[in-house]
């Protein structure tokens, strides 16, 4: 954790101007590459030693149980490359009424929620801690935020906290960020802004990667965001980052198809990755130890 800046934010948003050219040669643009509204986020903290192919077989028992029932809600698992061992599995909806839909639906399927308590237990004996959080899309500081989700490996996760009663500091300094991106073609980043589970002014921001040559490449463009700052510019953004921001921390994810329960439209986009015929394989040694589902509530 680290004292944060409005400049580390312009540097992640810097990894994502590469990413443009392939999502706009990306034939079809579904909702399920969108942002969505409501992002449900659950977080497993490992036990030292009990990551990896462990852990992967534990959660090969919540896919196969949510595809025995041809669950129609799916969700994206990535493990940590940086930080504490952990794993991050992200639900999306369009509207609160929605999760609470599919949690009633999920409680009312006896079935599915007995074989996910049961492989909840292995599971949560390689756990050391585990919470959750639900944030709210902020269209307002994202930037051109569709982009070709089914081909990308890689998420790099920017996480701010702003000071309380600065608020106002925080929105001019990444509005200040966003219109400096705005001259500079090809640039993608979405915002969201917690709602449940973590400190109040809690900001993330999520940009996608297809592979970790992307950050070498970026690391070379801070030229650009500092010529559309100007030095004007990047004075007064240096003033409003130590102002509104508390902290801030970021951290490198890789997606883990094997423990995903991907959509079909990521498995036709995608197949050699997202195929779900690893999980199967998985559960074939393990095929009485399904999980709890991957939305906190």
């Amino acid at each position: 954790m680290k004292t944060g800046t409005l400049l580390t934010l312009s540097c992640t948003v810097l990894l994502t101007s590469t990413l443009a050219v392939r999502a706009q040669e990306s034939e079809s643009r579904t909702d399920v590459m969108r942002p969505p509204k409501v992002l449900v986020i659950s977080r497993e903290f490992l036990k030292p030693g009990r990551s990896g192919a462990v852990h992967k077989k534990a959660e090969a028992a919540f896919v196969q149980a949510m595809s025995s029932a041809k669950w129609p809600t799916h969700y994206l698992a990535v493990t940590s490359l940086s930080g504490r061992a952990r794993a991050l599995f992200f639900t999306r909806y369009d509207s609160f009424a929605d999760w609470e839909n599919d949690t009633k639906a999920m409680e009312r399927n006896v079935a599915l929620s007995a074989a996910l308590d049961r492989a909840a237990m292995a599971d949560g004996d390689l756990l050391s801690d585990a919470d959750g959080g639900v944030f709210l899309l902020r269209e307002d500081y994202s930037l051109n935020p569709d982009i070709d989700i089914p081909h990308m490996r890689y998420f790099e996760i920017g996480q701010y906290h702003v000071k309380p009663g600065h608020d106002k500091e925080w929105d001019e300094g990444v509005k200040i960020v966003l219109k400096a991106y705005q001259n500079i073609p090809d640039t993608h980043f979405v915002c969201y802004q917690v709602m449940y589970g973590a400190h109040e002014g809690t900001y993330l921001f999520f940009t996608p990667l297809k592979s970790g040559g992307q950050i070498d490449m970026a690391i070379g463009h801070n030229k650009d965001f500092m010529s559309a700052m100007g030095e004007d510019g990047m004075k007064r953004l240096a003033e409003l980052s130590a102002a509104a921001i508390e902290w801030s921390e970021n951290n490198l994810f890789v997606f883990d198809p094997g423990m995903s329960y991907p959509w079909p439209e990521w498995i036709k986009a995608d197949p050699e990755f997202w195929s779900p015929k690893s999980n199967k394989m998985a559960m074939s040694k393990n095929d009485k130890a399904p999980a709890e589902s991957k939305t906190p509530q």
